[in-house]
């Protein structure tokens, strides 16, 4: 809310269908696990609305995840927007923690989303990631390479948070904002 403040939208914090289907733009970001958003995102018919929108559509974080088929989070289905089995990071070193806390660059970037983003850090705290795949927009590497960012048709979805990575987040939102 406060990153498109700063850009000079007054955005609307919703969960009516109706408001969803209105609006220009909207933005799925999540907290919590994926299970329980998931279940959350049922109840209140969220998700066969999620699924039909026709405007550009930005998840950010878990809504990157639950925009996926199936999360090992909890075992859970999620929306199948992007046809890929979210994972959970194993490490293979000592020195490799979960959950990814700390900023990773991007790389291999494409899409309008992306544009002037190539080689940027943007910040991620996550324990389950997006394997890479045909809708794949941004790549970063924390103990393995992984989908930061992805794009299919209308739906946009990136793994960091844009609103916590500075001026390249920032130019993340402008550029969604003008999709």
């Amino acid at each position: 809310m406060n990153a498109l403040r700063r850009l000079g939208v007054d955005p609307l914090l919703t969960d009516d269908a109706s408001q969803l289907r209105k609006a220009d733009r909207v933005l799925f970001p999540g907290q919590g696990e994926a299970s329980g958003a998931m279940a959350y995102l049922h109840e209140r018919g969220l998700d066969d609305v999620i699924r039909t929108l026709t405007q550009p559509v930005l998840g950010i974080c878990i809504g990157q995840q639950l925009m996926c088929a199936h999360s090992e989070e909890g075992n859970t289905d999620c929306l199948g927007i992007f046809d890929v089995q979210v994972k959970r990071f194993c490490p293979t070193r000592h020195e490799d923690k979960v959950p990814c806390m700390g900023w990773n660059r991007l790389y291999d970037t494409k899409s309008a989303l992306m544009k002037g983003i190539e080689g940027q850090y943007t910040y991620f705290v996550h324990s389950y990631y997006v394997p890479l795949c045909q809708e794949t927009i941004a790549t970063t590497d924390y103990i393995l390479s992984y989908s930061a960012a992805l794009q299919k048709d209308n739906f946009y979805a990136t793994q960091f948070h844009p609103e916590k990575s500075g001026s390249v987040g920032e130019q993340i939102i402008k550029n969604f904002l003008q999709l």
